[in-house]
C-alpha cells in the first residue's frame, strides 16, 4: 500500500469496473423506467400552474412492447408519416376540387340553359 492510498483511500466509485454502468444502461433499456412527477403552483387554493411530467426511458424494441410507438406516425419524425399525410392531404384536396368543379359545371350548365330559354321562350 503506497502513502497516497493511505492518504486517499478508494471511494466506492473507484471500485466499480467499467462494466457496470454499462449492465445499468442495458438493463434500464431492457426493462424501461419510467419517472413520473407533477408540479403544482398554487396561490391561495388558486391553480395558478400545473406541469405533469411522464418520461419512459427504455430502448425502442421495449417501448413497441409496451404499445409505445408515436414516433411512427408523427409526421416530423417519421418520412414514411410525413408521406402518409402529404398523401391524405392530397386526396382531400383533389375531393374538394373535384366537388368545387362539379358546383361550377352546374352553375354554367343552369347559366347556359336561362339564356337559352331567354332566346327562345
Amino acid at each position: 500500500m503506497t502513502e497516497r492510498d493511505l492518504v486517499h483511500p478508494p471511494s466506492v466509485t473507484d471500485e466499480r469496473h467499467p462494466s457496470d454502468l454499462a449492465e445499468i444502461l442495458e438493463r434500464v433499456l431492457d426493462k424501461g423506467i419510467v419517472i413520473a412527477g407533477d408540479i403544482k403552483i398554487d396561490l391561495l387554493d388558486i391553480e395558478l400552474l400545473t406541469i405533469r411530467l411522464r418520461l419512459f426511458i427504455s430502448s425502442v424494441d421495449t417501448a413497441r412492447k409496451a404499445g409505445i410507438d408515436w414516433w411512427e406516425t408523427d409526421p416530423a419524425l417519421s418520412s414514411r408519416a410525413a408521406r402518409d399525410t402529404l398523401a391524405q392531404e392530397n386526396a382531400e384536396l383533389r375531393t374538394r376540387l373535384h366537388a368545387l368543379e362539379s358546383r361550377i359545371g352546374a352553375e354554367e350548365l343552369s347559366t347556359v340553359g336561362a339564356a337559352e330559354e331567354e332566346r327562345h321562350p
